[in-house]
């Protein structure tokens, strides 16, 4: 039950990322359903399919929202460069279902927050870049651990208007401490095996991402979609045995009905 709990919330911050901006109430809330398909963690090369659960939030606050951006805190705004608050979420993977880690530790699912510096490169807001630094906690919700920090710098583009599909392309490299690495690819000696030699995990570059995402929001109910991609070539880590593929895929899709809004 825990960890469909927390897949979903995963999903809703991936959903809702998609949500275009429009004249909408101050907040919403709705309920729906969502399919996934995501690696068991990047450079896995089994993959899994999830029906899950859809919470539906949107919040229009002065300091915090929940919007087509995610969940953000507004720290400081300026014409044309803010600093908010983001969170950002992974998905769990069992070591038993996965033969690459198979009799080692489970990968709980992890929750992201820190600062991300953005900034406008035009006056209509179409081309953004984002400088989000996360501390990364991994947890099933009956224990909690540190695991590193992340930095994720993305050239985005968004599109959209309030009476059709909105959309957005977001690319760009990832960083990680080698705590972080470890978690996902590092082989204790204590874990290897005659296929599965010991390894240790340096910090550093750990690939790169493609996102596009698109949704829409209509009187009762609301579609959202984003698909993926991820390129490991170069990563730090890319010669852990734990690493099967250089490249990984997820997308989703969702529908939510709106049953309760700001009037």
């Amino acid at each position: 039950m825990r960890q469909i709990l927390i897949l979903s919330l995963m999903t809703f911050c991936l959903l809702v990322h998609a949500a275009r901006a429009a004249d909408l109430p101050r907040w919403e809330l709705g309920l729906g359903l969502a399919g996934l398909t995501i690696p068991d963690y990047r450079g896995s090369d089994e993959q899994r399919g999830y029906l899950l659960p859809l919470p539906y939030v949107q919040y229009r606050g002065e300091v915090f929202q929940i919007d087509r951006e995610g969940a953000h805190g507004k720290l400081l705004a300026a014409e044309r460069v803010r600093l908010e608050l983001s969170v950002a979420a992974g998905p769990l993977a069992r070591s038993d279902d996965n033969e690459a880690r198979r009799d080692m530790p489970d990968i709980d699912p992890t929750v992201e927050v820190g600062p991300s510096l953005e900034i406008y490169l035009t006056d209509d807001r179409a081309w953004k870049l984002e400088l989000p630094l996360r501390t990364v906690i991994a947890t099933d919700l009956t224990h909690a651990e540190g695991i590193g920090w992340v930095f994720a710098p993305s050239l985005n583009y968004r599109m959209g208007n309030n009476h059709g599909w909105g959309g957005g392309i977001a690319i760009g490299p990832l960083y990680a401490s080698e705590k972080y690495h470890d978690y996902y690819y590092e082989v204790l000696p204590t874990f290897a095996t005659a296929t599965r030699p010991a390894y240790d995990a340096p910090g550093g570059y750990s690939g790169s991402r493609l996102t596009f995402s698109a949704s829409q929001r209509f009187p009762d109910f609301w579609v959202g979609a984003f698909a993926r991609y991820d390129r490991l070539s170069g990563a730090a880590f890319e010669d852990s045995p734990l690493v099967k593929q250089k490249s990984s895929f997820m997308a989703g899709v969702g529908i939510a009905w709106v049953l309760a809004e700001a009037k």
